[in-house]
């Protein structure tokens, strides 16, 4: 039964993936209970509270799940989870999974204005937050969204200290018996797999996040083949650094370790030092991250005081990877790098274990699922040949149906005429089918009626000597329409000129359309909210600049 909001997937589509075995029928209740049953007494999460068996933790998911069905929550409503990489994340993920609940994903920097809009849009009856996390007191947050959010009946407290106006989780938990008619009455509430499993927020770095539902059959598709991609088994230990709020944590970390019986580290940091110490202690051989996670790793000094051998595979993914990244992976840590491209609305694609360094550095590989199709094509939504500079589109049984609530107008732009997502962005396939990223629709700086990619000039750039970071952006000219603005990370100790930077670019065989005309040096890259760089920021520093110069 699709709830209201959801776009149900063409009855000959479904009938397809599920004949064709694509889709494999399961929900995210039956992959825990899977792999706690065949693996009972192996440890299977690990936090900064605690190591859990399998048994253990089946245990707390089955009475939290008990809890959540005492407290009123049915099957279906949508529930806001909002929480740090606490083990209690995982806890209540899979609980309302196996109750049936619709799961809003939400990051723990969201606050009044993205809470409000994600319960406008998806009528949420409780909602799982902690009292307090790091600087942010949730509290006045808390009153804030449920003055203008009365569909929240339950607010849900996770390690916090005695409250009176709120549920606590312990409460909720204290008490529950795992009793024969408890688990069969949990056992009936599981959902059918072509049901909404979880909603999740797109980036939103050009306004407030859609929201992006996924069945645990077409989510399940993504899990299954790129655990593939980059050969996740039972003898691997995954670790999480990036946040569970992210699509990329739950899909390539969580779901992973569930689908292929691995064990799994959860670490609430993001410091480099943590990183690595994490990676020693529990003999880590492979993490999903984002590229700036790992680059501060391979940045550290002391990195070589660390033991490190027992990583064997780094997955990235969130933004485009440098080439200097991909090589400094495997010269100083020993790792192979996948490159990775994925998405919440389901496109993705990976390199592999084997291939050859140089496609690493450049290409994100091929879909990760070989029955999701997944083409480039022209604005009249013809596909193009090799080399040729496009759309990239998707459409599969790994690929969602439309944001939650979207209207026809809506989607009739997103979906071409024949059913393909248009994903916005730019790329190119090579012979073979490897894709190649060339940028964002939106992220083509035009300049005198010329495309030009950022992400092309940001590749470059990354081999400066004395460039730790940058982003490419357009700069608003009163006669080219835009000009080419970088903004640079300087090294330690070494503050790149405009010449420097282009004479090196020059070097490099840029061209002159390539050529950034002023660079900004700032010591950190803005970033969002799922941790990409903020270039609508950027866009608007640089104009706020200009403005001030008198240049525009």
């Amino acid at each position: 039964m699709a709830i209201d909001g959801f776009t149900p997937y063409r009855k000959e589509d479904g009938e397809r993936y599920t004949r064709l075995r694509w889709w494999l029928g399961i929900t995210w209740a039956d992959l825990f209970n899977k792999h706690t049953d065949i693996y009972p007494e192996k440890i299977g999460l690990v936090d900064d509270m605690g190591r859990w068996t399998n048994r253990e933790l089946r245990d707390e998911v089955d009475r939290t799940a008990i809890g959540f069905m005492n407290l009123g929550i049915q099957k279906r409503d949508r529930v806001l989870l909002q929480l740090p990489n606490w083990h209690e994340f995982i806890v209540s993920f899979l609980a309302l999974q196996k109750i049936g609940a619709i799961i809003v994903v939400l990051v723990p920097r969201h606050v009044q204005i993205e809470i409000n809009h994600f319960a406008k849009l998806t009528d949420p009856t409780a909602w799982i937050v902690p009292e307090r996390y790091g600087k942010i007191d949730y509290r006045p947050i808390i009153d804030d969204v449920l003055k203008e959010s009365p569909s929240i009946k339950h607010v849900i407290l996770v390690r916090a200290k005695e409250n009176r106006d709120f549920h606590r989780i312990e409460g909720i938990v204290d008490g529950v018996v795992l009793s024969p008619d408890n688990l069969k009455a949990l056992e009936e509430r599981r959902p059918d797999p072509d049901e909404v499993s979880q909603i999740l927020p797109t980036g939103g770095t050009t306004g407030l996040p859609k929201l992006s539902p996924r069945t645990h059959n077409s989510y399940m598709n993504n899990v299954e083949y790129h655990g593939y991609r980059w050969e996740i088994t039972s003898q691997d230990t995954i670790m999480v650094i990036t946040p569970l709020g992210h699509n990329l944590a739950v899909h390539w970390g969580l779901a992973a370790a569930l689908f292929f019986h691995a064990r799994l580290v959860v670490i609430d940091s993001s410091k480099p030092e943590d990183i690595c110490e994490w990676i020693e202690r529990e003999k880590v051989t492979a993490i999903p991250t984002v590229p700036a996670l790992i680059a501060r790793v391979l940045q550290m000094e002391n990195l070589h005081k660390y033991d490190l051998s027992s990583l064997k595979k780094i997955s990235v993914g969130g933004a485009p990877s440098t080439p200097e990244l991909v090589k400094g992976v495997e010269e100083k840590i020993g790792a192979k790098f996948i490159n990775g491209f994925g998405s919440v609305e389901g496109t993705c694609a990976s390199t592999k274990l084997g291939d050859p360094i140089e496609l690493i550095c450049g290409s994100v590989g091929k879909p990760i699922c070989p029955y999701d199709e997944v083409k480039v094509v022209d604005q009249s939504g013809n596909e193009l040949p090799p080399g040729v500079d496009g759309e990239l589109v998707s459409k599969g049984p790994g690929i969602f149906t439309g944001y939650f609530r979207s209207t026809e107008e809506e989607r009739a732009k997103l979906f071409t005429k024949d059913g393909f997502f248009r994903t916005g962005d730019q790329a190119r396939k090579d012979v073979e089918g490897n894709i190649w990223i060339t940028g964002r629709i939106k992220d083509i700086i035009i300049r005198g009626g010329e495309n030009i990619s950022a992400v092309e000039i940001e590749s470059l750039l990354s081999g400066h000597p004395h460039i730790a970071d940058s982003a490419v952006v357009g700069m608003p000219d009163k006669i080219l329409g835009e000009r080419i603005c970088a903004f640079v990370v300087p090294r330690s100790g070494a503050i790149p000129t405009l010449q420097d930077v282009v004479s090196y670019l020059k070097d490099k065989g840029a061209s002159v359309l390539q050529l950034p005309e002023r660079i900004e040096i700032i010591q950190e890259l803005p970033m969002t909210k799922v941790g990409k760089v903020d270039k609508k920021a950027l866009r608007e520093e640089i104009k706020k600049r200009l403005e001030e110069e008198g240049k525009i």
